[in-house]
């Protein structure tokens, strides 16, 4: 596996290849692992064939099988130079406030809600979510944050009949590695225990705290006054992402977006995504089936008795919950801690907010079925 086609050799390749000796290193030492691994194994089945006087078994060739863990997978995570960086502290200081309707300054639509489809939400509002792709809208995304459980509903989907390896007790938590405090939300429907892919073990190497077989809503908060393009376009808290360019923010609703999607962890390289770092995943029936409302920031320091000031802005979710290994969130955690500002305090998961009520939730639910890059 190792070893280069001559054949397929190129000049640009091979100075691609040259051009970085650590990535050359790297790769040398990697194969070098294996192949001392397999020189190994090989020994083992000899010693098992010779000691039994014959050809080996099928059972002895089944106890000699080595299992890789796709957990020993190497990423870059080296950072760019260090430089300024201009969106730090940028965060607007708006406390959370009562959720009380009909008061002098009247609450803002909260999220993240119900997103079955044909919901309607109870709170009449006067503007109406974004319902096109966010990079058609000049935004980019400048952060990327997961939540424990989900928190949106879509009933069949994630909802109060998903399970996961941890009971969901919604609302008493369950602890994460750091061992403070985190709410989960609603579970998607795949776990099986008896399928290995949802009980085999995986080695993280850059997320915090994970676990195979537990459902995360993954964010992706996109601003039209981002960093877009620059080496700190991704930020750590993703407020100052959103709020970095001065004097660009008019509508919220219409210049700040957030995109969420459901996954279920799974140890099967055969769900590996390589980018989701970078947005919402559009392929097959993923990033598909699109609810989009106005609502605000989530997080469990809200509730339906105290509410964010940081609204309306828009939401576009994924109605279906999808499996996704470990690896690809893993390589987005790597991701992570190649950006130049400090992502660390986003590589486990958050705690997720208790579920929006009804008069909460904004009434201008709109439905789509994205055809073009989100």
């Amino acid at each position: 596996m190792c070893a280069p086609d001559s054949s397929s050799k190129t000049a640009s390749s091979s100075e691609g290849l040259l051009s970085n000796n650590k990535v050359l290193v790297s790769a040398i030492a990697f194969c070098g692992a294996v192949t001392i691994a397999s020189v190994a194994s090989l020994a083992v089945v000899a010693t098992n064939t010779a000691g039994s006087g014959g050809s080996a078994s099928p059972a002895s060739m089944k106890d000699a099988t080595i299992v890789v863990n796709t957990g020993d997978m190497l990423y870059a995570t080296g950072k760019p130079p260090e430089g300024e960086n201009p969106c730090e502290g940028k965060k607007p200081e708006l406390e959370n406030y009562d959720c009380v309707i009909g008061a002098i300054a009247d609450v803002k639509p909260q999220a993240g809600g119900n997103v079955t489809k044909g919901y309607k939400g109870g709170m009449e509002v006067d503007h109406v979510p974004i319902t096109t792709p966010y990079w058609q809208n000049k935004m980019c995304p400048v952060n990327v944050h997961w939540h424990l459980g989900t928190e949106h509903y879509s009933a069949g989907e994630y909802d109060e009949f998903g399970s996961g390896p941890v009971q969901n007790n919604y609302g008493l938590g369950d602890r994460r590695l750091a061992e403070t405090e985190a709410r989960k939300g609603y579970q998607c429907r795949y776990y099986d225990l008896d399928d290995n892919k949802f009980n085999t073990p995986y080695v993280w190497k850059h997320c915090v705290g994970m676990r195979i077989g537990e459902t995360y809503e993954v964010h992706w908060p996109h601003s039209a006054a981002g960093m877009c393009g620059t080496p700190n376009q991704y930020q750590t808290p993703f407020y100052d992402g959103v709020f970095c360019v001065d004097g660009v923010l008019t509508d919220t609703a219409a210049q700040i977006g957030v995109q969420a999607q459901i996954f279920t962890i799974v140890n099967d390289e055969d769900y590996y995504y390589p980018d989701l770092f970078r947005g919402m995943i559009v392929d097959g029936e993923m990033g598909q089936d699109i609810a989009m409302y106005t609502g605000s920031t989530t997080g469990t320091s809200r509730d339906n008795e105290v509410c964010s000031q940081y609204s309306p802005i828009t939401w576009q979710v994924d109605r279906k919950c999808h499996m996704i290994s470990a690896s690809s969130f893993d390589k987005m955690c790597a991701d992570m801690k190649a950006q130049r500002d400090d992502m660390s305090d986003d590589l486990y998961a958050h705690g997720s907010r208790t579920l929006v009520s009804d008069q909460l939730t904004a009434n201008n639910q709109a439905n789509r079925k994205l055809r073009a890059s989100a």
